[in-house]
């Protein structure tokens, strides 16, 4: 549906061996390195949704600014206005978010929950700015020709990857303190 470049699907290792020289970490300590390789993937995945969000944005002002409607352009309406306001304010604070988990990444402090939260956000956020952008680009934004046609199909699996928002919301929850159940 989305992400044509990246190419995804399962990988079968039946009766794989390797080697001990190439063993990755410790052994039995698998789990825990992946779990430490998808937090930080985490904040890569928020900064794809940002960017995606972004262009949404981007090509909605243009559309807003430039198509015309009733003698004049269509932004002048509260109704798409208020849509790009909307977005405007949700992609800066979905920024603020990656920008705080990549610092303290680099920082080497814990980035759990900053992860998941600018991950959660964000990816959310990009899902939005995508149908809110479509609706504003109308007929024309639905076409395969049009870039935000892509980033709608293209969205949606920002919030599967590297964990679903219900799994970024368990992560935060947990970090909150709460026995949450799985």
């Amino acid at each position: 549906m989305g992400w044509r470049a990246s190419d995804t699907h399962e990988l079968v290792f039946d009766g794989c061996r390797v080697p001990e020289s190439n063993l990755l970490g410790e052994r039995g300590e698998g789990f825990k390195l992946f779990l430490r390789i998808l937090d930080s993937g985490r904040i890569a995945i928020a900064a794809v949704s940002v960017g995606l969000a972004q262009a949404c944005l981007d090509a909605a002002l243009e559309h807003a600014k430039q198509r015309e409607a009733f003698g004049g352009p269509i932004g002048r309406y509260q109704a798409v206005a208020f849509k790009c306001a909307d977005m405007a304010l949700a992609i800066e604070n979905a920024r603020s978010l990656v920008w705080k988990a990549a610092c303290l990444h680099e920082r080497g402090e814990p980035i759990r929950q900053i992860g998941a939260m600018a991950k959660l956000y964000a990816s959310e956020i990009a899902v939005t700015a995508t149908r809110e952008a479509l609706q504003i680009l109308g007929g024309y934004g639905y076409m395969d020709e049009s870039p935000v046609s892509r980033y709608y199909r293209d969205a949606k699996i920002l919030e599967i990857g590297e964990g679903t928002s219900e799994i970024q919301r368990l992560v935060i929850a947990r970090g909150l303190g709460l026995p949450v159940d799985t």
